[in-house]
């Protein structure tokens, strides 16, 4: 259930202390990886964290970290007991996302944590996220339109859904790319509220990064920006140059962002494949830019494993995403653990929409309910080809928990940094 709200979830989080300093990070793409930054960055310096962000990968509880490792099974099944018994006892019928606020904000304060970085889940003004008291920095990263049935049907409507989190005195870094008429929305709610914008020079980064050697795609310096400076200003003692602070951003693991991977577990296959949630036309975008530098540059097709979730702009997507000659197979992924209202999208919808954008009707399969039948066609249809997974974070969690079952190291496909 999707039900925005700020009331259900203030009532459940009432007697939990928020001892830390949040760092609260808004927008449509982009958020999880400055999140993942920034801990990076607290991890650097010695800082103790705890991280929220959302939807899980493989584990319901993998979505709640501290110092970088993901918490316990049984620490999160203990406090999320003690928050459901709290919702039920006193009639508070808080929906799951708040539940699950609700057991992160819990074990921050259990594990005395100095600062809590926050993804929000859904929008930002009513998001469940939005309760966090002690807040040190906002950010706003780049918006698109997504979940528009929800936030608004304009990008402008969504940008001040999203500009929601900003809090009066709090600095709130925002992404300088975005479209003129959604940072008019932003400058205009923090001028109300009483906050300052900070704009990050990605620029200066992108020139700083080549200085030292370091390769990283465009949105990705956008992201590295905004989390700095974020960084920053959320912690002025601990003040250092991004230069400093590389070799524990590079030594990051952010599952599902153009993620090169092996199969050979699964199908064999001795090429590694590209793992990317790409989920929206914006997304879909820095993916297909990424895919046009790095693997169409000797004019190969690409071999697609493809799977939605319902109501999403796949039109779009595919649009951005494929070429004449490419190969698509397309799937349902599993059902979402502690998310029972996220629906796949129906496959054949999918190869309907691909053929309609230059993909030859020999050229595309239904692989049903079956990720790993899907994996291993399309790895059979590639030969050594490029395979490029995307369409959904939650394929990606299909994916990552197959390749768990399937491997006999554990640590060789560890999610985690």
């Amino acid at each position: 259930m999707i039900d925005l709200g700020l009331a259900r979830i203030g009532h459940l989080i009432k007697h939990t202390p928020q001892t830390w300093k949040a760092i609260h990070v808004a927008g449509t793409n982009g958020k999880g990886s400055i999140c993942a930054y920034i801990s990076a960055m607290l991890n650097a310096k010695g800082i103790s964290y705890a991280r929220f962000t959302s939807p899980h990968l493989v584990d319901r509880w993998d979505c709640i970290a501290i110092n970088g490792k993901p918490v316990s099974e049984s620490l999160f099944l203990e406090v999320e007991k003690q928050v459901k018994q709290r919702d039920v006892s006193e009639n508070i019928g808080a929906s799951e996302f708040e539940l699950l606020t609700a057991t992160a904000f819990e074990i921050f304060n259990r594990q005395k944590v100095e600062y809590g970085v926050v993804e929000v889940g859904l929008g930002g003004r009513l998001d469940a996220t939005n309760t966090l008291k002690q807040k040190s920095v906002t950010v706003i990263s780049k918006i698109g339109l997504d979940h528009q049935s929800f936030l608004g049907n304009t990008i402008e409507e969504i940008a001040l859904q999203k500009a929601g989190i900003i809090r009066q005195g709090v600095p709130c870094v925002v992404d300088g790319s975005n479209q003129q008429s959604v940072l008019q929305v932003i400058e205009q709610h923090a001028k109300e509220t009483g906050a300052s914008l900070q704009f990050p020079n990605a620029t200066a980064v992108a020139e700083e990064l080549a200085k030292s050697g370091e390769t990283f795609e465009p949105h990705q310096i956008q992201n590295l920006a905004a989390a700095h400076l974020a960084f920053r200003l959320a912690c002025p003692e601990h003040d250092a140059p991004l230069t400093s602070l590389l070799p524990a951003i590079k030594q990051l693991k952010w599952p599902g962002r153009l993620q090169k991977m092996s199969l050979e577990n699964i199908t064999g296959r001795q090429q590694d494949v590209l793992l990317d949630g790409a989920h929206n036309t914006q997304s879909a975008e820095a993916l297909s830019g990424y895919v046009q530098r790095h693997l169409r540059s000797s004019g190969n097709p690409i071999t697609w494993a493809l799977a939605a979730t319902q109501g999403k702009d796949m039109n779009g997507i595919l649009s951005l995403l494929l070429q004449p000659g490419d190969q698509v197979v397309a799937v349902r992924f599993e059902p979402v653990d502690g998310m029972p209202w996220v629906k796949a999208a129906d496959p054949k919808e999918l190869l309907d929409l691909a053929t309609q954008h230059g993909v030859d009707q020999s050229s595309v399969y239904s692989a049903g309910e079956n990720v790993k039948d899907a994996l291993t066609k399309a790895s059979e249809m590639a030969g050594e080809r490029p395979v490029v997974i995307a369409g959904s974070l939650y394929l990606v969690s299909s994916v990552l928990r197959l390749l768990r079952e399937k491997s006999q190291d554990s640590s060789e496909n560890a999610i985690w940094s």
